[in-house]
């Protein structure tokens, strides 16, 4: 006779293999089974048949209160479930990516999803105001953006730990933002590998391979993630594209046509407030970029 089942949550996945955390604090390592079971997420909460001393079969994953997928040349694939918020890292040096921003932000709110920005590294000074200057339209969106340097370990903390208690927070950013650095700062024990980013290429290079969860000392779950060069989203359908864009909202009322798509038709509400300076032209020709990918089934960016 099988053993019931028990719950458990999913703290790391690699393939369509998991590992996960127990009500007693003891890890399994487990794989799938069924249709029920289907593909779990880092975050999610599940029902395993325990195998063995420390093994299992996922037999159901439980309901989720959000799923965040991200797209790449290949596929697209769902890797983190469940999440508070999304902690979006940039950096003053290596120059981050406005577009790579951008769509983080839209996928967090397609999601409903806060998203909070870490900028990291402002102890090089030289290029703090470029860096600054160039979230300031993110600032106008009201999301918070805490600056940050990981080499003071103590300073980052006292920032950032605050707003991380309680809640569960997925790590998010482009290679060589010092988002193991910082995971090592608000984890100690993570003992995340970290890389100097390319001077040559001014961009980084991935050092953390998979998804896992670590808990907070203070109180609170992170999710970190693999570092990305590009953040799709062809999972989106164009209400959720819309949703990803919530500047657009006070002004979808006065749209003439029901499915407007605020791209070129009349009397578009949104294209109005874009006329009047009150939208970013960047933000919109973002949203543009990202629908016309999604139509035409693009996977490049």
């Amino acid at each position: 006779m099988n053993s019931p089942l028990l719950p458990g949550r999913v703290v790391s996945a690699h393939g369509r293999h998991y590992l996960v955390e127990m009500a007693d604090g003891s890890e399994r390592h487990c794989y799938p089974r069924g249709k029920k079971a289907g593909a779990a997420a880092v975050g999610d909460q599940v029902l395993i048949q325990p195998q063995g001393r420390d093994e299992g079969s996922i037999e159901a994953v439980c309901e989720r209160r959000n799923l965040l997928y991200r797209s790449d040349e290949q596929r697209t694939k769902q890797f983190a479930a469940n999440v508070d918020q999304l902690l979006i890292v940039v950096a003053v040096r290596p120059t981050f990516s406005d577009d790579l921003l951008g769509r983080a932000l839209a996928g967090a709110w397609s999601a409903d999803i806060a998203p909070l920005v870490v900028l990291n590294k402002i102890d090089v000074a030289e290029a703090l105001q470029a860096a600054r200057e160039r979230l300031a339209v993110v600032r106008t969106l009201d999301v918070p953006v805490f600056e940050v340097s990981a080499l003071d370990a103590a300073s980052a903390r006292q920032t950032l730990l605050p707003h991380l208690a309680g809640k569960t927070s997925l790590l998010l950013g482009q290679s060589g933002m010092g988002k193991s650095t910082l995971l090592n700062v608000l984890v100690p024990g993570a003992q995340a590998p970290t890389r100097e980013h390319s001077q040559a290429l001014d961009m980084g290079r991935h050092t953390t391979t998979s998804t896992r969860l670590y808990h907070l000392p203070e109180g609170g779950d992170l999710i970190d993630s693999p570092g990305f060069q590009a953040f799709g989203l062809q999972h989106l359908s164009a209400k959720e594209i819309e949703r990803g864009f919530p500047e657009f909202a006070p002004h979808i009322p006065a749209c003439r046509f029901y499915n407007c798509m605020h791209l070129h038709e009349p009397g578009c509400g949104v294209l109005a407030a874009l006329a009047q300076g009150r939208i970013s032209p960047a933000r919109h020709a973002l949203y543009a970029r990202i629908v016309r990918e999604n139509e035409q089934g693009q996977h490049r960016y």
